[in-house]
């Protein structure tokens, strides 16, 4: 569900679906990465 806070995730601008999911990816990478970040 986090993943629809980003826009190009949620409007799906991208027409290929290997570009789609390449972007799924960063997002998922940035979102863990931030996850990671806030642990002690």
């Amino acid at each position: 569900c986090s993943l629809k806070h980003f826009r190009r995730i949620a409007t799906r601008f991208d027409k290929l679906a290997r570009n789609f999911l390449a972007t799924v990816l960063l997002g998922s990478a940035r979102l863990w990465l931030q996850a990671y970040e806030s642990t002690p």
